[in-house]
Protein backbone atom coordinates (compact mmCIF):
# COMPACT_ATOMS: atom_id res chain seq x y z
CA UNK A 1 0.00 0.00 0.00
CA UNK A 2 3.03 1.92 0.32
CA UNK A 3 2.84 2.70 -3.94
CA UNK A 4 2.23 5.98 -5.15
CA UNK A 5 -1.91 6.28 -5.97
CA UNK A 6 -3.09 9.55 -8.31
CA UNK A 7 -6.59 10.70 -9.17
CA UNK A 8 -8.36 11.57 -12.12
CA UNK A 9 -11.01 13.84 -12.26
CA UNK A 10 -12.99 14.20 -15.66
CA UNK A 11 -14.25 17.78 -15.98
CA UNK A 12 -15.99 20.28 -18.32
CA UNK A 13 -17.13 23.64 -17.96
CA UNK A 14 -20.54 23.25 -20.40
CA UNK A 15 -21.39 26.90 -19.71
CA UNK A 16 -18.15 27.93 -21.84
CA UNK A 17 -19.63 29.43 -25.58
CA UNK A 18 -16.77 27.27 -27.36
CA UNK A 19 -18.01 24.25 -25.83
CA UNK A 20 -21.49 24.96 -26.48
CA UNK A 21 -20.89 25.61 -30.20
CA UNK A 22 -18.94 22.36 -30.53
CA UNK A 23 -21.96 20.32 -28.89
CA UNK A 24 -23.99 22.27 -31.63
CA UNK A 25 -21.83 21.65 -34.51
CA UNK A 26 -22.04 18.09 -33.69
CA UNK A 27 -24.90 17.12 -31.87
CA UNK A 28 -28.86 16.88 -32.93
CA UNK A 29 -31.65 18.62 -31.67
CA UNK A 30 -32.61 14.94 -30.33
CA UNK A 31 -29.83 14.48 -28.63
CA UNK A 32 -29.87 17.70 -26.85
CA UNK A 33 -33.28 16.94 -25.71
CA UNK A 34 -32.45 13.97 -23.89
CA UNK A 35 -31.21 14.19 -20.94
CA UNK A 36 -29.01 11.10 -20.48
CA UNK A 37 -27.53 11.91 -23.90
CA UNK A 38 -26.66 15.60 -24.76
CA UNK A 39 -28.70 17.60 -22.12
CA UNK A 40 -27.17 20.73 -21.23
CA UNK A 41 -27.30 19.47 -17.11
CA UNK A 42 -24.51 16.76 -18.66
CA UNK A 43 -22.31 19.43 -19.42
CA UNK A 44 -23.02 22.31 -16.81
CA UNK A 45 -20.18 23.12 -14.23
CA UNK A 46 -21.20 25.25 -11.11
CA UNK A 47 -17.60 25.11 -9.30
CA UNK A 48 -18.14 21.33 -8.30
CA UNK A 49 -15.02 21.22 -9.32
CA UNK A 50 -13.60 23.35 -6.30
CA UNK A 51 -14.82 21.21 -4.02
CA UNK A 52 -14.25 17.76 -5.34
CA UNK A 53 -10.41 18.68 -5.24
CA UNK A 54 -10.17 20.50 -1.90
CA UNK A 55 -12.12 17.40 -0.32
CA UNK A 56 -9.11 15.13 -1.68
CA UNK A 57 -6.46 17.61 -0.52
CA UNK A 58 -8.53 17.47 3.04
CA UNK A 59 -9.17 13.88 3.32
CA UNK A 60 -6.91 12.36 1.14
CA UNK A 61 -3.28 14.03 1.12
CA UNK A 62 -1.98 10.75 0.14
CA UNK A 63 -2.79 10.88 -2.95
CA UNK A 64 0.16 11.66 -5.16
CA UNK A 65 -1.01 14.06 -7.90
CA UNK A 66 -4.09 14.97 -9.20
CA UNK A 67 -5.36 14.52 -12.67
CA UNK A 68 -7.58 16.74 -14.17
CA UNK A 69 -9.06 15.79 -17.46
CA UNK A 70 -10.54 18.09 -20.11
CA UNK A 71 -11.17 19.46 -23.67
CA UNK A 72 -8.72 22.52 -24.01
CA UNK A 73 -10.14 24.16 -20.75
CA UNK A 74 -8.52 24.89 -17.75
CA UNK A 75 -10.54 25.10 -13.94
CA UNK A 76 -7.61 27.81 -12.66
CA UNK A 77 -7.67 26.45 -9.23
CA UNK A 78 -4.62 27.34 -7.81
CA UNK A 79 -5.73 30.84 -6.59
CA UNK A 80 -8.31 28.73 -4.46
CA UNK A 81 -5.89 25.73 -3.52
CA UNK A 82 -3.70 28.68 -2.39
CA UNK A 83 -6.49 30.71 -0.36
CA UNK A 84 -7.33 26.97 1.70
CA UNK A 85 -4.10 25.28 2.04
CA UNK A 86 -1.56 27.44 2.66
CA UNK A 87 0.43 24.99 3.44
CA UNK A 88 0.78 23.04 0.67
CA UNK A 89 -1.75 21.22 -2.14
CA UNK A 90 -1.54 18.36 -4.13
CA UNK A 91 0.02 18.47 -7.51
CA UNK A 92 -2.59 19.22 -10.16
CA UNK A 93 -2.14 18.76 -13.67
CA UNK A 94 -4.61 19.67 -16.47
CA UNK A 95 -4.57 16.64 -19.46
CA UNK A 96 -6.39 17.48 -22.76
CA UNK A 97 -8.59 15.24 -24.28
CA UNK A 98 -6.13 15.15 -27.17
CA UNK A 99 -3.54 13.66 -25.00
CA UNK A 100 -5.26 10.54 -23.40
CA UNK A 101 -6.79 10.16 -27.17
CA UNK A 102 -3.59 10.28 -28.99
CA UNK A 103 -3.80 7.74 -32.27
CA UNK A 104 -7.63 7.78 -32.35
CA UNK A 105 -7.88 11.95 -32.75
CA UNK A 106 -10.45 11.66 -35.33
CA UNK A 107 -12.96 10.29 -32.42
CA UNK A 108 -12.44 14.44 -31.55
CA UNK A 109 -14.19 16.34 -30.07
CA UNK A 110 -16.03 14.28 -27.89
CA UNK A 111 -18.72 15.30 -25.44
CA UNK A 112 -19.18 11.89 -24.21
CA UNK A 113 -18.09 10.71 -20.51
CA UNK A 114 -18.23 6.77 -21.27
CA UNK A 115 -16.08 7.63 -23.95
CA UNK A 116 -13.55 9.89 -21.94
CA UNK A 117 -13.45 7.01 -18.95
CA UNK A 118 -12.31 4.66 -21.77
CA UNK A 119 -8.98 6.54 -22.44
CA UNK A 120 -8.02 8.06 -19.29
CA UNK A 121 -5.76 5.33 -18.10
CA UNK A 122 -3.76 6.50 -21.16
CA UNK A 123 -2.60 9.55 -19.36
CA UNK A 124 1.40 9.80 -19.31
CA UNK A 125 2.95 9.50 -16.11
CA UNK A 126 -0.30 8.18 -14.50
CA UNK A 127 0.42 5.43 -11.85
CA UNK A 128 -0.93 1.88 -11.58
CA UNK A 129 -2.83 2.36 -9.00
CA UNK A 130 -5.46 5.39 -9.22
CA UNK A 131 -8.46 6.80 -8.29
CA UNK A 132 -11.31 8.00 -10.70
CA UNK A 133 -13.60 10.67 -9.96
CA UNK A 134 -16.45 12.94 -11.90
CA UNK A 135 -16.59 16.40 -10.76
CA UNK A 136 -19.96 16.15 -8.59
CA UNK A 137 -18.01 13.56 -6.59
CA UNK A 138 -16.63 14.93 -3.04
CA UNK A 139 -15.21 12.90 -0.28
CA UNK A 140 -17.08 13.84 3.13
CA UNK A 141 -14.60 12.44 5.95
CA UNK A 142 -11.26 10.52 6.39
CA UNK A 143 -10.32 8.26 3.11
CA UNK A 144 -7.55 5.80 3.24
CA UNK A 145 -5.96 3.82 0.69
CA UNK A 146 -7.47 0.90 1.89
CA UNK A 147 -11.00 2.16 1.31
CA UNK A 148 -10.33 1.82 -2.31
CA UNK A 149 -7.67 -0.84 -2.63
CA UNK A 150 -7.86 -4.18 -0.60
CA UNK A 151 -4.73 -6.91 -0.73
CA UNK A 152 -6.98 -8.89 -2.64
CA UNK A 153 -7.19 -6.17 -5.18
CA UNK A 154 -10.07 -3.68 -6.18
CA UNK A 155 -12.60 -2.39 -3.78
CA UNK A 156 -15.97 -1.83 -5.45
CA UNK A 157 -18.75 -0.07 -3.41
CA UNK A 158 -21.30 -2.10 -5.25
CA UNK A 159 -24.20 -4.94 -5.14
CA UNK A 160 -24.40 -8.40 -7.23
CA UNK A 161 -28.14 -8.44 -9.78
CA UNK A 162 -29.43 -10.54 -11.77
CA UNK A 163 -28.12 -10.13 -15.42
CA UNK A 164 -31.03 -11.64 -16.92
CA UNK A 165 -33.44 -9.81 -14.32
CA UNK A 166 -32.15 -6.55 -15.24
CA UNK A 167 -31.99 -7.18 -18.97
CA UNK A 168 -36.06 -8.56 -18.75
CA UNK A 169 -37.16 -5.61 -17.25
CA UNK A 170 -34.67 -3.21 -19.84
CA UNK A 171 -36.29 -4.42 -22.93
CA UNK A 172 -39.64 -1.97 -22.21
CA UNK A 173 -36.74 1.14 -21.25
CA UNK A 174 -37.26 2.34 -24.99
CA UNK A 175 -37.73 6.52 -25.82
CA UNK A 176 -41.04 7.93 -27.02
CA UNK A 177 -39.06 7.61 -30.62
CA UNK A 178 -38.85 3.80 -30.16
CA UNK A 179 -35.17 3.89 -29.92
CA UNK A 180 -33.36 2.45 -26.67
CA UNK A 181 -32.92 4.36 -24.18
CA UNK A 182 -29.47 5.25 -22.32
CA UNK A 183 -28.97 4.82 -18.91
CA UNK A 184 -25.67 3.76 -15.90
CA UNK A 185 -27.24 0.50 -15.76
CA UNK A 186 -27.30 -0.18 -19.78
CA UNK A 187 -24.10 0.55 -19.89
CA UNK A 188 -23.09 -2.42 -16.86
CA UNK A 189 -25.24 -4.74 -17.94
CA UNK A 190 -23.08 -4.10 -21.88
CA UNK A 191 -19.81 -4.18 -20.18
CA UNK A 192 -21.37 -7.63 -18.58
CA UNK A 193 -21.75 -8.87 -22.17
CA UNK A 194 -17.96 -7.64 -22.43
CA UNK A 195 -17.03 -9.97 -19.61
CA UNK A 196 -18.96 -12.76 -20.72
CA UNK A 197 -21.21 -12.71 -17.79
CA UNK A 198 -24.78 -13.37 -18.12
CA UNK A 199 -25.28 -14.72 -14.93
CA UNK A 200 -24.91 -11.32 -12.76
CA UNK A 201 -23.19 -7.96 -13.31
CA UNK A 202 -22.04 -5.17 -10.07
CA UNK A 203 -24.17 -2.72 -9.57
CA UNK A 204 -21.91 0.26 -8.93
CA UNK A 205 -23.02 3.06 -7.15
CA UNK A 206 -21.85 6.81 -7.89
CA UNK A 207 -18.13 6.76 -5.69
CA UNK A 208 -14.94 7.40 -6.77
CA UNK A 209 -13.18 4.12 -8.09
CA UNK A 210 -10.21 2.74 -7.50
CA UNK A 211 -8.51 1.63 -10.74
CA UNK A 212 -5.54 -0.68 -12.20
CA UNK A 213 -4.36 1.75 -15.04
CA UNK A 214 -2.36 -2.14 -16.10
CA UNK A 215 -5.97 -3.81 -16.33
CA UNK A 216 -6.72 -1.16 -18.90
CA UNK A 217 -3.66 -1.22 -21.07
CA UNK A 218 -3.37 -5.09 -21.01
CA UNK A 219 -7.39 -5.98 -21.85
CA UNK A 220 -7.58 -3.21 -24.52
CA UNK A 221 -4.58 -4.39 -26.00
CA UNK A 222 -5.94 -7.28 -26.66
CA UNK A 223 -9.08 -6.27 -27.40
CA UNK A 224 -8.71 -2.71 -29.69
CA UNK A 225 -11.91 -3.01 -31.38
CA UNK A 226 -13.68 -2.87 -28.27
CA UNK A 227 -12.05 0.26 -27.04
CA UNK A 228 -12.70 1.62 -30.28
CA UNK A 229 -16.49 0.97 -31.12
CA UNK A 230 -16.68 2.01 -26.82
CA UNK A 231 -15.19 5.61 -27.81
CA UNK A 232 -16.49 6.23 -31.33
CA UNK A 233 -19.73 7.91 -29.92
CA UNK A 234 -19.34 11.68 -29.28
CA UNK A 235 -22.68 11.99 -27.43
CA UNK A 236 -23.72 8.82 -24.75
CA UNK A 237 -24.65 5.74 -26.92
CA UNK A 238 -27.08 3.10 -25.83
CA UNK A 239 -24.63 0.52 -26.77
CA UNK A 240 -21.64 1.68 -24.99
CA UNK A 241 -20.06 0.06 -21.94
CA UNK A 242 -18.90 1.24 -18.31
CA UNK A 243 -15.58 0.80 -18.69
CA UNK A 244 -14.92 0.38 -14.80
CA UNK A 245 -17.38 -2.16 -14.51
CA UNK A 246 -15.89 -3.86 -17.30
CA UNK A 247 -12.39 -3.59 -14.93
CA UNK A 248 -14.70 -4.37 -12.01
CA UNK A 249 -16.27 -7.43 -13.16
CA UNK A 250 -13.76 -8.94 -14.63
CA UNK A 251 -11.65 -8.64 -11.49
CA UNK A 252 -14.34 -9.97 -9.15
CA UNK A 253 -14.90 -13.08 -11.83
CA UNK A 254 -10.95 -13.81 -11.01
CA UNK A 255 -10.88 -13.40 -7.04
CA UNK A 256 -9.53 -9.91 -7.74
CA UNK A 257 -11.95 -7.67 -6.14
CA UNK A 258 -13.59 -6.91 -2.76
CA UNK A 259 -17.09 -6.04 -2.68
CA UNK A 260 -18.31 -3.30 0.11
CA UNK A 261 -21.96 -2.00 0.79
CA UNK A 262 -22.54 1.66 -0.18
CA UNK A 263 -25.23 1.63 2.69
CA UNK A 264 -23.11 3.90 5.48
CA UNK A 265 -20.32 4.89 2.80
CA UNK A 266 -22.51 7.13 0.59
CA UNK A 267 -24.79 10.10 0.56
CA UNK A 268 -26.54 10.95 -2.60
CA UNK A 269 -28.60 13.76 -3.52
CA UNK A 270 -30.74 14.83 -5.98
CA UNK A 271 -30.99 18.15 -6.26
CA UNK A 272 -33.43 18.69 -8.64
CA UNK A 273 -35.78 17.71 -6.13
CA UNK A 274 -37.77 20.27 -3.73
CA UNK A 275 -36.05 21.97 -0.90
CA UNK A 276 -37.63 19.65 1.68
CA UNK A 277 -35.84 16.68 0.64
CA UNK A 278 -33.07 18.52 -0.15
CA UNK A 279 -32.93 19.96 3.61
CA UNK A 280 -33.86 16.42 5.34
CA UNK A 281 -31.33 15.03 3.13
CA UNK A 282 -28.95 17.16 4.11
CA UNK A 283 -29.58 16.77 8.06
CA UNK A 284 -29.55 13.25 7.64
CA UNK A 285 -25.54 13.34 6.32
CA UNK A 286 -25.09 15.70 8.93
CA UNK A 287 -25.55 12.88 11.49
CA UNK A 288 -22.99 10.05 9.45
CA UNK A 289 -19.82 12.32 10.03
CA UNK A 290 -18.00 8.70 9.21
CA UNK A 291 -19.50 8.58 5.28
CA UNK A 292 -16.45 8.77 3.06
CA UNK A 293 -18.38 9.56 -0.23
CA UNK A 294 -20.53 12.42 -1.61
CA UNK A 295 -22.38 12.70 -5.41
CA UNK A 296 -24.41 16.03 -6.02
CA UNK A 297 -25.74 14.65 -9.39
CA UNK A 298 -27.05 17.83 -11.79
CA UNK A 299 -26.85 20.93 -9.13
CA UNK A 300 -27.44 22.92 -11.91
CA UNK A 301 -30.71 21.55 -11.86
CA UNK A 302 -31.73 22.50 -7.74
CA UNK A 303 -33.38 26.21 -7.36
CA UNK A 304 -31.10 29.21 -5.90
CA UNK A 305 -31.98 28.65 -2.79
CA UNK A 306 -31.58 24.34 -2.63
CA UNK A 307 -27.53 25.72 -4.17
CA UNK A 308 -27.21 27.79 -1.64
CA UNK A 309 -27.98 25.17 1.26
CA UNK A 310 -25.76 22.74 -0.63
CA UNK A 311 -22.60 24.76 -1.47
CA UNK A 312 -22.96 25.60 2.31
CA UNK A 313 -23.45 22.59 3.76
CA UNK A 314 -20.02 21.08 1.51
CA UNK A 315 -17.89 24.24 2.29
CA UNK A 316 -18.80 23.42 6.37
CA UNK A 317 -18.43 19.56 5.36
CA UNK A 318 -14.16 19.90 4.17
CA UNK A 319 -13.78 22.40 6.06
CA UNK A 320 -13.72 25.73 4.00
CA UNK A 321 -14.22 29.19 5.27
CA UNK A 322 -15.04 32.09 3.26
Amino acid sequence: MNDKIDAVITWVDGDDPRHKAKRQQFGTQRMFAEEHVAGDTRFSSLGEIFYCVASINRFAPWINKIYIVTDEQNPNLEPFLEQHFPQGYIPIEIVDHKTIFRGYEHYLPTFNSISIESMTWRIPGLSEKFVEFNDDLILGAPVMPSDLFSERGAVCYATRKSYLLTAFTRLFKYRRDGSKSVSYKQTMLNAADIAGNHRFFLKMDHTPKGLSRSFYEEFFSRHTEVLERNISHRFRHASQFNPQELQYLSLYMAGRCELRPVKGNLFYLKPKKGIDYIAKKLALFSRNKECKFGCFNSLDMASREGQTMIVEWIKERIGLSD
